[in-house]
């Protein structure tokens, strides 16, 4: 009867510790997958992954903690193949925790901040291909989409006009 016991608190033992440790990752991993460059983005997963970055950074700490804690509550009573499962959730854990406290979309979509150009007659643009288009003072300026969607800001000057060009 208390081998039973024990077998059934170790079973809900490692469900929690799914759910955490699952529930951590996700926090970092769906904002980094939805929000990423040169993919479509409808509204509902954009605001799901706003919604997950918002609760990233408190719900990371509290998940990596009680990960950790079931872990060391698991580890005893784990086999060799499980401990090493609970070791590699674990790093993974960390790895997302830390992530999601860093602005790793700085990292994705930086800033062109002196952007290079050519005279309309040299470019070599598909005739479908979209660009942003400015013109101040007789001063004209065209920004492919499909770098702004890499970039997502272009630092520039047009007309004398500091601009901030974004996508």
């Amino acid at each position: 009867m208390e081998q039973k016991l024990i077998e059934r608190r170790s079973f809900w033992l490692w469900v929690l510790f799914a759910i955490f440790a699952l529930g951590t990752m996700a926090l970092f991993l769906v904002p980094a997958y939805v929000i990423r460059p040169f993919h479509y983005q409808s509204p509902r997963a954009l605001s799901m992954a706003v919604t997950f970055k918002a609760w990233a950074y408190l719900g990371t700490l509290v998940g990596a903690a009680v990960s950790a804690l079931l872990a060391f509550a698991l580890w005893p009573m784990a086999r060799r193949w499980a401990r090493v499962g609970l070791g590699v959730a674990i790093v993974l854990v960390v790895v997302c925790a830390t992530m999601s406290h860093l602005n790793y979309f700085e990292w994705m979509f930086h800033p062109v901040p002196q952007p290079g150009f050519i005279s309309a007659d040299s470019a070599k643009l598909d005739s479908g291909e979209m660009v942003l288009a400015l013109n101040f003072n007789n001063d004209a300026r065209a920004y492919p989409v499909s770098q702004m969607a890499y970039h997502h800001i272009v630092n520039d000057f047009v007309g004398d006009v500091p601009v901030a060009v974004t996508y």
